[in-house]
């Protein structure tokens, strides 16, 4: 994940909560993209913090860092180095075709040349340490599939180098929408007041942006009719309760929209209260965080160091 804008409840159940339920049967590397980061300018004093922050936020979704590695991007170098390797063999036009870059391009005036090397720069995160499994969502699925073009180009011009990462993931997490405009992904980078729930929102924060979630027309919940919205919040309730479908239809089948709010609230608060505690009892110890993202890139740059001397020796660059 990106160290920027504020983790929410869509990061925690799309993405956090899933690595956790896998950490202990695949050999996992968590990685905070800082690198990524930057194609768009960020405050530096804000980005260390934001770094900082990201990385609590994985310890207190229960990220075990005895049995994972947790690890910033630009503590470890080879990243840049291979993914400036892997940018000579790639074809612009694979670039200028990424559905991200045109979306992103089309709302700048000017845009740097980072963000176009984006997806490059994520091929080189994955490849660098042979990843057979990347657990992202379906949004993502565009920039797997030019990991492994990128991938499948590099061995056809000099070798078979690099594992060629599965696209089909372990499992799959929740898809939140914004709670203000439900046909859209829930987003960090989105400027509504009542769009998302932060991991860090006070329990008051939570209700009154929950409650003024949009649902549609209807009186009450109709599973059969049901809106994009009310869809959305009963998504959310089910991902964090793990009900399944017949409870959760014997629950909230005629229920009135603002009733369905408050359960959805009480359920978020209830799961976010301890997460939060957990945090704060992180970030208190300042010493024991660096120490976890020190540990972290030593034992992962081994892997990327020696991934880039094999890259560089096909390549016949010197080593």
């Amino acid at each position: 994940m990106q160290p920027t804008g504020n983790l929410h409840i869509g990061n925690y159940l799309g993405a956090l909560k899933n690595w956790v339920r896998i950490q202990h049967d695949y050999e996992c590397i968590f990685c905070i993209v800082d690198l990524h980061a930057v194609t768009v300018y960020q405050d530096p004093a804000e980005l260390r913090a934001k770094i900082n922050e990201t990385a609590a936020l994985y310890l207190a979704a229960g990220i075990d860092p005895t049995d994972c590695a947790i690890m910033v991007q630009s503590a470890v170098p080879a990243h840049a180095e291979l993914a400036w390797m892997l940018t000579c063999v790639t074809p612009i036009g694979w670039l200028e075709r990424m559905t991200q870059y045109k979306i992103k391009a089309a709302k700048q005036e000017s845009i740097g040349d980072g963000l176009l090397q984006y997806p490059v720069l994520m091929a080189a995160d994955i490849l660098l340490y042979q990843a057979g499994i990347v657990p992202v969502g379906e949004d993502q699925a565009q920039h797997l599939e030019l990991t492994r073009d990128v991938a499948q180009r590099f061995n056809s011009l000099y070798g078979d180098t690099f594992v060629v990462p599965n696209t089909s993931l372990p499992t799959v997490g929740a898809r939140v929408m914004g709670l203000d405009n439900p046909t859209q992904k829930m987003s960090k980078s989105a400027t509504g007041l009542n769009h998302a729930v932060a991991l860090l929102d006070a329990p008051a924060k939570i209700r009154k942006t929950i409650m003024r979630a949009t649902t549609d027309s209807s009186p009450a919940v109709d599973f059969e009719t049901a809106g994009p919205g009310v869809l959305n919040l009963l998504s959310i309730y089910q991902a964090f309760s793990g009900e399944p479908d017949d409870a959760m239809q014997a629950r909230f089948t005629g229920m009135r929209y603002g009733d369905l709010k408050k359960q959805v609230a009480e359920m978020a608060i209830a799961h976010l209260e301890p997460f939060q505690q957990r945090y704060r009892e992180i970030t208190a110890d300042p010493a024991y965080l660096a120490a976890i993202l020190r540990d972290g890139a030593e034992r992962v740059a081994p892997i990327a160091n020696s991934t880039v001397r094999t890259v560089k020796q096909r390549m016949g660059l010197y080593t």
